[in-house]
């Protein structure tokens, strides 16, 4: 055997092998690399999509409970101010009411003091009467001891 014919038939069989694994046996494998490539790139395409979105999410929740915790201590505020208010009023409503109350109470002294002046000036009135009369032991004339006893209680 002629090694050099062996040669160029191994190399003519391996350039065969060459061309025939290019055309039919290369392009499968390669579309499958490409394919798995395209899908391991989308996959992280969609994870950094995804990164961004929840980074998005957390920025949108985080102002939001911004926004609620600044309502919510709005609403304390409010809620605050209309209870002072309310108290305030409770305070204005109270200090009229007991000045009306008081006011009332010494208009009922004073009717009372007065009524109890007068009744004590009758009184005396009646006693200076049976007094003058026992003293002089003879009617006195009433209408003009009345009259008498008026003008002393004016000036008394």
């Amino acid at each position: 055997m002629n090694i050099n014919a062996t040669i160029i038939g191994q190399m003519i069989a391996f350039a065969f092998f060459v061309w025939f694994t290019m055309k039919f046996v290369w392009p499968p494998f390669i579309g499958a690399i490409n394919e798995r490539q395209r899908k391991i790139e989308e996959g992280l395409n969609a994870a950094e999509k995804a990164k961004a979105d929840l980074a998005s999410a957390e920025s949108q929740v985080q102002e939001e409970f911004a926004s609620a915790k600044a309502q919510a201590a709005s609403i304390i505020e409010r809620a605050n101010k209309t209870a002072n208010q309310m108290i305030e009023d409770a305070k204005v409503t109270a200090r009229l009411e007991s000045e009306r109350i008081i006011g009332a109470a010494q208009q009922t002294v004073d009717q009372q003091i007065a009524q109890s002046r007068e009744q004590l000036r009758s009184q005396v009135a009646t006693l200076a009467v049976l007094g003058a009369e026992k003293i002089l032991e003879e009617k006195v004339d009433e209408q003009k001891h009345a009259s008498m006893l008026a003008q002393l209680a004016t000036k008394l």
